[in-house]
């Protein structure tokens, strides 16, 4: 059998990984992505004017954090730009769809949200940079902390979105 830690070791790895190369997707066109000027275009089609800024926001948040969460580094720290950028996915993109993924749907996007939150939450594990330079984060306080301030940002962003492609469609 599989010791606990190794394996927590893995998802988180494989979570980190995937995270980053879909931002890599979004900042660099890599692994058939639109790079930076495509997800700029996406993202304001979604309402985030001016797109480039919010794309970078984006892309950097999935990248940078999935990298962080795969090397098991600032954990509490790394889990938040995931978790907000899947909440905007959700919020912005897939709830209008439903839940499941087969229709274009939330599923997915809760399942890295739960990821997410157990790794700010619980850590990274013994196989992590954090253990190996012996970090420990007051857990979980720094998280819930940082966490509402992420909600409050990733809700602000949702409010401003809003009322961008209100006023959009009034100068139309």
């Amino acid at each position: 059998m599989l010791p606990l830690d190794l394996g927590l070791g893995i998802l988180r790895v494989l979570i980190g990984l995937l995270f980053a190369g879909h931002g890599a997707r979004k900042l660099l066109g890599w692994f058939g992505g639109s790079g930076l000027n495509g997800t700029a275009g996406w993202v304001e089609g979604l309402g985030f004017r001016p797109g480039r800024p919010w794309a970078l926001a984006l892309g950097l948040g999935e990248l940078l954090g999935g990298l962080l969460l795969a090397l098991g580094l600032a954990t509490p720290v790394a889990a938040l730009p995931l978790l907000a950028t899947q909440l905007v996915a959700i919020v912005r993109v897939h709830a209008p769809k439903g839940l499941w993924i087969e229709q274009g749907g939330f599923e997915y996007n809760l399942v890295l949200i739960a990821l997410s939150g157990f790794f700010g939450l619980y850590g990274p594990g013994r196989y992590s940079l954090d253990a190996a330079l012996g970090l420990t984060w007051p857990q979980p306080a720094t998280f819930a902390i940082v966490l509402i301030a992420a909600l409050l940002i990733t809700a602000l962003a949702l409010i401003a979105s809003a009322r961008a492609m209100r006023l959009s469609g009034r100068a139309a």
